[in-house]
């Protein structure tokens, strides 16, 4: 009866250890890949307007309210992003002209305690 029962679980193959290597990698890839997804998911509920393209809507005119919406958020954060660069950029310029006015100020005092 346990040789029927494990012959009918398991089918013809259920002896085949190749098979069952098979289908452990298989499930070994499929919960890779479910963690991959959900990691994926995880970081798509911190940002999930970003996932317009995964929504469902009723008509053209929804999709295209949302995708606006979307549109402008990602304009808001280009012209932070520019004025971030902007910023820094600035400040370079001033860090660069400061690290100059120091080069010159130590070249004129090097000169001064060579000619003494």
């Amino acid at each position: 009866l346990q040789l029927l029962e494990r012959q009918v679980v398991g089918g013809e193959q259920a002896q085949n250890k190749d098979l069952q290597e098979k289908h452990k990698r298989r499930k070994k890839y499929a919960d890779e890949r479910r963690t991959q997804l959900a990691a994926a998911l995880q970081q798509s509920n911190e940002d999930s307007s970003d996932w317009v393209l995964l929504n469902v809507y009723d008509s053209i005119q929804e999709e295209v309210r949302a995708k606006s919406k979307l549109l402008e958020k990602m304009q808001k954060k280009l012209r932070a992003a520019e004025t971030e660069i902007k910023d820094l950029q600035s400040e370079f310029e001033l860090e660069k002209i400061d690290y100059l006015s120091t080069i010159r100020r130590l070249e004129r005092d090097l000169l001064l305690f060579q000619q003494l």
